[in-house]
């Protein structure tokens, strides 16, 4: 049995996600009483193109900067996962046709979606048997190597997209302030952060907080081998903290990898992390809008003042770490 997900996981808004974590988020499904990761089985993921050009944009230059971005995902070290482009189509994406099809849509009514990643999954066993992108045609879009003021870039938004497609959600490993309404990326330590740069920036390679997240999904056993995890609860008067951001951060290599609290009972695990020391703060969820990526009918706590762990966590190879408790404080 296969289900549609209109999921609009987008570069701007988020209007539905299904999460599942163990750092970072992965989208998942449900499957009787459990959630099950979104993932492509069958390799390659063959993908075909809107031939549709828009203006700044061939659609022949729209599947170079495709292809070169499911490339930066596929080089990721120990990760089995392939692509093909199986040509250019008529078709529009979010059709549900049995084809994984990306191109360009005009969507004057989402103004502040870049683009958007949608979903056919098998509701039994969570694998996704097609999965499509829209870019909106109604931004001004380029695809020049070092980017062009007033244009969005092509390629940096598709490698985020792509992310999804793959069955990433979003990170919150990045700053904005608010600005005319709306918010403006300071600075992002994820391709996965849900708000995109200004128009003419580029941003076109992957961090270690989603290097951690494909491998998690789509890494083969030297991954596993090779890193580690930290498990443990985020508390508050010592009832369990949902929604918490939980950071972990190499002070050796300067590697930051984060995750969530998805459950009430405040716990978590952040895997795919280097060997050795770490860093660990919680911090509440309260510098972008909740729903670019948990569920706002769950009883998320932004009520806390952020706080790190009192004293350095070691994740060993291959294993996790012992469980530990980091004590939050009402605000």
């Amino acid at each position: 049995m296969s289900r549609r997900i209109a999921a609009a996981v987008a570069t701007l808004i988020l209007a539905l996600c299904v999460t599942d974590a163990d750092a970072y988020l992965k989208l998942g499904t449900a499957v009787g009483s459990k959630l099950v990761t979104l993932r492509h089985n069958s390799f390659p993921i063959r993908y075909f193109v809107t031939n549709r050009d828009v203006p700044g944009v061939t659609a022949q230059q729209a599947q170079q900067a495709i292809d070169r971005a499911f490339s930066s995902w596929a080089a990721v070290p120990n990760v089995s996962l392939s692509t093909q482009f199986a040509g250019f189509t008529g078709a529009s994406p979010g059709v549900g046709d049995g084809i994984n099809v990306l191109g360009f849509q005009n969507r004057a009514d989402l103004d502040r979606v870049l683009g958007s990643t949608s979903f056919t999954v098998d509701t039994v066993t969570g694998e996704i048997v097609e999965s499509d992108i829209f870019f909106n045609s109604t931004f001004a879009w380029s695809v020049a190597s070092g980017g062009e003021a007033g244009r969005q870039d092509f390629e940096s938004i598709a490698l985020h997209e792509i992310g999804h497609l793959l069955g990433l959600g979003h990170s919150m490993l990045g700053e904005t302030q608010l600005s005319g309404g709306g918010r403006r990326v300071i600075s992002a330590e994820a391709i996965m952060f849900p708000i995109a740069f200004s128009s003419g920036f580029v941003n076109r390679t992957l961090r270690a907080d989603d290097i951690a997240g494909i491998s998690d999904i789509y890494g083969n056993d030297a991954f596993r081998r090779s890193t580690g995890s930290i498990t443990g609860r985020v508390t508050k008067s010592g009832a369990g903290v949902l929604g918490a951001h939980v950071v972990a951060f190499n002070p050796a290599s300067g590697k930051v990898v984060a995750g969530f609290t998805l459950s009430g009972d405040g716990t978590f695990v952040i895997a795919g992390l280097e060997p050795g020391p770490q860093v660990v703060r919680a911090e509440p969820l309260d510098d972008a809008d909740i729903e670019s990526f948990l569920d706002t009918t769950q009883n998320i706590d932004i009520n806390f003042r952020p706080a790190f762990y009192n004293k350095l966590v070691t994740v060993p190879r291959g294993g996790t770490s012992s469980s530990i408790e980091l004590k939050v404080v009402a605000k």
